[in-house]
């Protein structure tokens, strides 16, 4: 059976980049792989082996265009509201928190967050499905 291992997104500016992902969810380094074009820079933190790739195009001036189909990438957590808390205070400006009920029965709990470079973040309360 295949194993999902990593994402990619490309960034324009990678101290910024790895600031953010370190403040917001503790990821570091965990590789870094320097070619003459771009850079390639894991990131993952203990809870999960699933790894974030920051590319890094060197030259790159314009920021990336998103496009229209770039969904988001999700992260669960174990108390939401002290992880909006602690993001609002590092000024990393999270949205407002959800209680998603379709069916008047709350089912999940988040709230988005961007990145430097716009990508959306979803971050859920750890629990049911969003282990």
């Amino acid at each position: 059976m295949a194993k999902a291992i990593h994402s990619m997104i490309r960034v324009l500016d990678e101290a910024r980049s790895l600031a953010f992902y370190r403040a917001a969810f503790g990821l570091e380094v965990a590789d870094r792989l320097d070619f003459p074009e771009f850079t390639l820079v894991y990131l993952s933190n203990p809870e999960s082996e699933f790894e974030l790739e920051l590319t890094i195009n060197k030259g790159r001036t314009a920021p990336y265009d998103l496009g229209d189909g770039y969904g988001h990438l999700a992260f669960s957590v174990d108390d939401l509201d002290r992880e909006h808390a602690r993001l609002t205070a590092a000024g990393l400006a999270p949205r407002k928190l959800v209680d998603f009920a379709p069916g008047g029965q709350v089912i999940a709990r988040f709230f988005f967050i961007a990145d430097p470079d716009g990508y959306q973040i979803e971050v859920l309360q750890r629990g049911g499905r969003y282990k």
